[in-house]
């Protein structure tokens, strides 16, 4: 999809009330936007629809709503604080950063093919806590909503008497400091997550691995007309997450290619 094809996309979304740039009056901000009055009632639908989908029909998924930060420490210890990262190269030119998968060849700006070495950063927003500078304490914007989930683990067997298998599901805000976000809403800097971990015996693992991959899909074949467009894709072994032993993204053949819808 060319530029001028999705900026005529992004007013007709503005017009009809789906979605807003986020304090345009302003200039706006790169990276994040607001749901209109249709918008929001078409997320609505989505949500009430996934969550019927993973926790209503289901007896031994649950539900629960964690807060925004946690302690600094939930993310020493996940491996966020050195382990979150993306990687950026610059244009030498024009001075735009770029993250190196999004570029073919030559600058997406100016059309320079010289860039600068490839460095990480860490995606995470940084905040504090406290009111006085002695009792002030760094904090972060959760970069992924599932941590929550993790933590209150044993509160969530204690409260609801569940055993292995068992799910627990959760649908929140998530932040990340993307280098380039773009495709509207495709990639943003302040997003929802809709997430559910199933926790198993480590024997049974392959067995409801395939088992959800094959729900997930089918949620989506619900979803979409041309299921053609839909596809698994796996993540090369040396390209995996640090916390991942397996992955498999379902993809949509969207106008600018293979896109993730989840993974």
């Amino acid at each position: 999809m060319s530029d001028d094809i999705l900026q005529k996309v992004t007013a007709l979304a503005k017009r009809r009330g789906i979605i807003f740039p986020n304090s345009e009056i302003y200039g706006g901000i790169g990276g994040f936007y607001d749901y209109g009055p249709v918008g929001v009632e078409m997320k609505n639908n989505l949500k009430r629809y996934w969550w019927k989908n993973m926790v209503d029909r289901r007896e031994n998924v649950v539900g629960i709503d964690g807060s925004i930060i946690t302690h600094p420490k939930v993310w020493e210890a996940s491996g966020h604080l050195t382990g979150f990262a993306d990687e950026v190269v610059e244009c030498k030119k024009c001075h735009q950063r770029f993250r190196p998968e999004d570029i073919e060849e030559k600058c997406p700006k100016c059309g320079n093919k010289e860039f600068t070495e490839s460095r990480k950063y860490n995606m995470l927003f940084k905040t504090e806590v406290g009111v006085l500078e002695g009792d002030k304490m760094d904090a972060y914007l959760r970069g992924e909503a599932c941590q929550n989930i993790y933590l209150n683990f044993q509160n969530v067997v204690d409260s609801t008497r569940q055993q292995i298998p068992f799910g627990i599901a959760q649908i929140g805000k998530a932040f990340r400091n993307e280098v380039t976000p773009n495709k509207l809403t495709y990639r943003t800097r302040e997003f929802e997550q809709w997430d559910l971990q199933y926790f198993v015996h480590p024997d049974d693992m392959d067995k409801w691995f395939e088992y959800w991959k094959e729900e997930r899909m089918n949620f989506y074949k619900g979803l979409y007309r041309k299921t053609e467009n839909l596809r698994f894709w796996e993540h090369p072994k040396e390209k995996l997450v640090f916390y991942a032993k397996k992955a498999f993204d379902i993809e949509y053949q969207t106008p600018w290619g293979w896109s993730e819808n989840e993974g």
